[in-house]
């Protein structure tokens, strides 16, 4: 989804351009289960609806720690540290469709069970 910014002072427009979130009300319902990542996961969520990431490089600029992981499936998907490590948030990007599907949230300890990795 494309909004425009109005036509600043200097007469240049400027564009913006919106991430899509999918399973946004997940996001914001883990959130409210793990408390203490609320605030974190907040900045998360309105760091990528602004992001303009073309490529993991991209957005390896923003979020230098995100590792890419192949999952079950063969697919692969993006593990962003949540809360200096306490917590994984596990997305897929696709960057050409402006959209970030969230997958899972789970706490460090859950992450490296490995198990979600099946489930994907």
């Amino acid at each position: 989804m494309r909004k425009h910014a109005p036509v600043d002072r200097s007469g240049s427009s400027r564009h913006f351009v919106f991430v899509r979130i999918v399973k946004e009300a997940f996001l914001l319902a883990s959130g409210k289960k793990h408390a203490q990542a609320a605030r974190h996961l907040e900045v998360w969520r309105k760091t990528v609806r602004m992001a303009e990431w073309r490529n993991l490089v991209d957005l390896r600029k923003t979020y230098p720690e995100t590792d890419l992981v192949e999952v079950g499936s063969g697919r692969r998907v993006l593990v962003f540290n949540i809360r200096r490590n306490e917590f994984r948030l596990i997305v897929a990007v696709h960057y050409n469709r402006e959209i970030v599907y969230v997958l899972r949230f789970m706490t460090h300890a859950e992450y490296s069970k490995d198990l979600w990795k099946a489930t994907l």
